[in-house]
């Protein structure tokens, strides 16, 4: 057994104290070990009460017990308990005033560092609005932005499936506990993106769905993204919580319009009125967080119908290591990325990150089909 997991674990499991009150302990006292280490009136002198002082030092160890039997327990797909003070858990999570203290992974924690677009909406959306989201993630995915949303019924479903028939990545941000598929009906989704990607969870093992829960995931997701994507939503939509949540971290906000008759299209609406940015296309999203990929001096979207002059090429920043290898790899005639992966010998999930800033410097072009060329 890990002791600083097992550790972390009874910060986790101790009622009363909460996310923000690990983050301020964690900040005071600098480690697990500390915080489990100081007594009772140092504690209080932090501004915990008596009785959840106690409760620090009275483990609750079944639950403890039940999270590491799940970590322990591979299944299908590999688990991962990632506290705050792991490499793997992401800075953006970190910066939120009440950061997670663990996190829950089925499948692949790199991918929670990845470039990320979050996308959400309505539960019960029409057939033209389910279409949409699952084309353009498909169409995103390949051009290398991994798509994160909640698993839910609806667009949620249908940006899942849109990263996994373009071969991309996805990440599920759930409101239950690891353990638990919700809505049954997405088992065999959760099932695929456990494979190629990534199920996440602030909540404990054995936790069912409750409506407190939705609000929680809906800022992971938020915090993950550069971006939410709102497809359809009505005026009382969830996904409008997430929207509100990607303003207050200072993340761009987008929607797609819809028709001014349809109940599915009033929250997008609102959204575009507010200031969001209107999305018609794949484009579109690339242009609103292309600045965010690679720093302030990234470009928007390049004008594909010419190539970068000299004069773009010196204003724009020092390519990478990983950036010329890829370039070096690319022809004037379009290759499939495993390809062009294989050439530059590097994973197809990076390679597909990098192409995609080489695309947004006007460096490369991205085909149909996953396939690029030199711009």
């Amino acid at each position: 057994m890990d002791d600083n997991t097992a550790n972390w674990l009874r910060l986790r499991h101790t009622h009363g104290l909460g996310n923000v009150g690990v983050a301020q302990l964690l900040e005071a006292l600098g480690s697990v070990d500390a915080i489990l280490g100081a007594s009772a009136a140092q504690l209080t002198s932090y501004g915990l009460s008596e009785r959840v002082s106690r409760a620090l030092h009275t483990p609750k160890q079944e639950a403890i017990d039940r999270d590491l039997a799940w970590q322990a327990d591979a299944g299908l797909h590999p688990r991962h308990l990632i506290a705050l003070d792991n490499p793997l858990y992401p800075r953006s999570l970190r910066a939120l005033n009440d950061p997670p203290t663990l996190l829950y992974v089925v499948g692949d924690p790199d991918l929670l560092t990845l470039p990320q677009l979050g996308v959400v909406g309505s539960r019960s959306p029409s057939e033209r609005g389910r279409a949409t989201a699952q084309a353009m993630t498909q169409d995103l995915a390949q051009r290398g932005l991994t798509i994160t949303s909640g698993l839910a019924l609806g667009i949620d479903g249908a940006a899942h499936r849109g990263a996994l028939a373009a071969g991309g990545l996805t990440i599920a941000v759930v409101g239950t506990g690891p353990d638990r598929i919700y809505p049954a009906q997405h088992r065999e989704l959760a099932h695929d993106i456990g494979a190629r990607g990534c199920i996440v969870s602030e909540f404990a093992v054995g936790v069912g769905p409750h409506s407190s829960h939705f609000p929680r995931r809906n800022r992971i997701i938020s915090a993950l993204s550069l971006g939410v994507l709102v497809v359809e939503a009505t005026l009382r939509s969830g996904s409008l919580i997430t929207a509100r949540l990607a303003l207050e971290q200072g993340k761009e906000v987008m929607a797609i319009p819809g028709s001014i008759h349809s109940p599915q299209s009033r929250g997008c609406h609102r959204l575009i009125r507010d200031g969001a940015k209107l999305v018609e296309g794949s484009d579109d999203v690339l242009e609103e967080i292309g600045p965010y990929l690679n720093g302030a001096t990234l470009l928007s979207s390049p004008d594909h119908s010419k190539p970068p002059d000299q004069s773009d090429t010196e204003a724009s920043a020092p390519l990478s290591e990983d950036e010329q290898r890829l370039l070096g790899a690319l022809d004037t005639q379009p290759r499939a990325l495993d390809v062009i992966a294989t050439q530059a010998q590097m994973p197809a999930a990076d390679a597909a990150s990098t192409l995609l800033l080489l695309e947004l410097n006007g460096l490369a072009r991205h085909y149909g089909g996953g396939r690029y060329a030199l711009a």
